[in-house]
């Protein structure tokens, strides 16, 4: 990997306590993110820390393209998502149909999807697939995609399962395969047409989505080569990729801007200027921490496991989160009124790079600040 510029950044407004020697400012995050590129862990990132009433630091560091040619990072600049679109696209969709009074956390996703029986599927609930406790593998095998999306869903409906519902936490891409198919079966729309109608339009998030479109190519990160072509606005995560892009564990794209709106969202108990996405009662189920083996989830979020090495010291109890595989994250803690979002490409260009403990570093960093005021 090049070693890219330090910093890049335009107009950022900086929030900065005291410089009483003991504690960082959020000017400390520009180091970090430094750190991170000079030994390559990635070729730049977007960073964003913000309140619900103002942005507080957010600039671009480095590059978000290194091969073929160089091109600087920007705060416009679109990534693939990978994993927040689990919280973000369907777990909040999931929630917008509770709301709709379609769907309940309680019930099994066998009411819903009749064919996802056998095996004790039956027993499977809303809630389980949500919290990662199933019982559902991590993720089933590639061959089982290559057929297309029909072969596909009948391949996971007929999959054993790897522990009773509600015995084991399992991260589990395939869970929320099923909530992604869960959630286009009851509103009778295609996930990412559901997830824009109901959350991304009414928040002014134009160019967050799945299937990003040509036009934007130019603007968007990419990840590795595959088959010789460096993957730019097309989804890296192959089983999403075979799914043609759309499905409820990954394919989200958008960029830290928009992302904010979402964030703000979170902290305005499901509303931002007027517009609501989520009732308050259905807004605290969501956030509403729960005991998993080993840990502790919300709804679709993070919130306390062995994934949590992105979540910044400092964060109060109400805070919640996710990783993506590409090298994004992003923590909102409503008790603390504060978000951190963290966007790079790590994967590019060589697939070497790692950023959860930076990300975790920089949530550290903006938790100190917001405390000292």
């Amino acid at each position: 990997m090049a070693i890219p510029s330090l910093a890049v950044w335009l107009g950022v407004a900086t929030y900065v306590k005291a410089d009483d020697g003991k504690s960082p400012t959020l000017d400390a995050i520009d180091a970090i993110v430094a750190e991170g590129m000079e030994k390559g862990e990635m070729p730049g990132a977007v960073v964003l820390v913000g309140t619900s009433k103002q942005i507080l630091h957010f600039r671009a560091y480095g590059d978000r393209q290194q091969e073929p040619d160089i091109e600087a990072m920007t705060r416009d600049t679109i990534f693939d998502l990978a994993s927040l679109t689990k919280p973000i696209a369907t777990a909040t969709s999931v929630m917008v149909l509770v709301d709709q009074g379609k769907v309940s956390v309680t019930e099994a996703a066998s009411k819903y999807l009749p064919e996802f029986t056998g095996h004790g599927k039956e027993g499977i609930t809303l809630h389980h697939l949500l919290t990662h406790t199933s019982g559902l593998i991590a993720d089933n095998h590639l061959r089982d995609y290559q057929d297309g999306p029909e072969q596909a869903w009948e391949r996971i409906c007929a999959l054993e399962l790897k522990a009773e519902p509600g015995e084991e936490f399992i991260y589990s891409d395939v869970g929320f395969i099923v909530l992604g198919k869960l959630i286009e079966r009851v509103s009778g729309r295609p996930l990412n047409e559901f997830a824009h109608e109901n959350i991304y339009k009414p928040l002014g998030m134009a160019a967050t989505g799945y299937l990003p479109p040509a036009e934007r190519s130019g603007q968007i990160a990419p990840t590795e080569k595959v088959d010789g072509q460096w993957r730019r606005g097309v989804v890296h995560d192959p089983r999403s990729h075979l799914l043609g892009g759309v499905a409820g564990h990954a394919g989200l794209f958008s960029h830290a801007s928009e992302l904010s709106l979402y964030a703000k969202m979170i902290l305005g108990k499901g509303e931002l200027n007027g517009t609501r996405i989520l009732s308050e009662p259905t807004w605290e189920l969501m956030l509403t921490p729960r005991e998993v083996p080993r840990g502790t989830r919300a709804y679709g979020w993070d919130h306390r496991t062995g994934y949590s090495s992105n979540r910044g010291e400092g964060l109060s109890d109400r805070a919640i989160g996710h990783g993506g595989f590409t090298g994004t994250g992003i923590w909102i803690d409503p008790q603390r009124d504060l978000y951190y979002i963290w966007l790079s490409s790590r994967l590019h260009p060589d697939g070497k790079g790692t950023v959860n403990k930076l990300i975790g570093r920089v949530g550290a960093v903006a938790a100190e600040a917001v405390q000292a005021e």
